[in-house]
């Protein structure tokens, strides 16, 4: 007989597990306390890195199911999902999502929801870069500087150039005004120095 794991997740402190095991328990999974894994930790960060996931990867077996109530409580990247999701498929471990009508994501019929969400993400990823390309187009089109705001002012980039000029080192520049030698370089590279 398949055992039968949660996994519960919320981000922050002043969240609680028990509506996800409400849910698992109305759907009628029973879990034995022993078997349900909880913890806060936010969903960008990959589940190979979660103490909890890797806690309960130890304890799964072939043959077990893992019950989660939402895909974003393995984890928001898509990719690290689908990772996640084919490395328990691999283990022998089958994936149950809630949301996702109760499917084991690791059936044909998961496989292939994992791909359509796989192919969305990827979709919402390509616009994001779209828009955001498109933006800085238009704002560089309307003349505004982009980039982060020069550390040093005029006055200061030509104090960094004569100082240069002197045969000062640019670390001594830059521990005199109190700086990166990054930054003394790109003043001196602005200035011509």
């Amino acid at each position: 007989m398949s055992r039968v794991f949660a996994y519960c997740r919320v981000s922050t402190t002043d969240q609680t597990t028990e509506n996800q095991l409400h849910e698992i328990a109305s759907a009628g999974f029973s879990v034995v306390t022993q078997r349900i894994v909880q913890e806060t930790v936010s969903g960008s960060m990959p589940t190979a890195e979660r103490s909890g996931f890797c806690k309960l990867l130890d304890k799964l077996e072939a043959g077990d199911v893992l019950v989660v109530t939402k895909l974003d409580r393995l984890g928001r990247n898509a990719m690290d999902v689908r990772a996640t999701v084919e490395a328990l498929s691999g283990m022998g471990v089958r994936v149950h999502c809630l949301a996702l009508g109760g499917v084991d994501l690791t059936s044909a019929a998961g496989k292939m929801t994992m791909g359509v969400i796989a192919a969305v993400a990827e979709f919402e990823r390509d616009l994001l870069v779209e828009r955001t390309q498109a933006g800085l187009a238009r704002a560089k089109a309307e003349g505004k500087a982009l980039g982060r705001p020069s550390t040093l002012g005029h006055p200061q980039i030509a104090e960094v150039a004569q100082r240069l000029a002197a045969g000062e080192s640019v670390a001594a520049v830059a521990r005199a005004m109190k700086t990166s030698r990054q930054t003394i370089m790109r003043a001196r590279d602005s200035s011509g120095a």
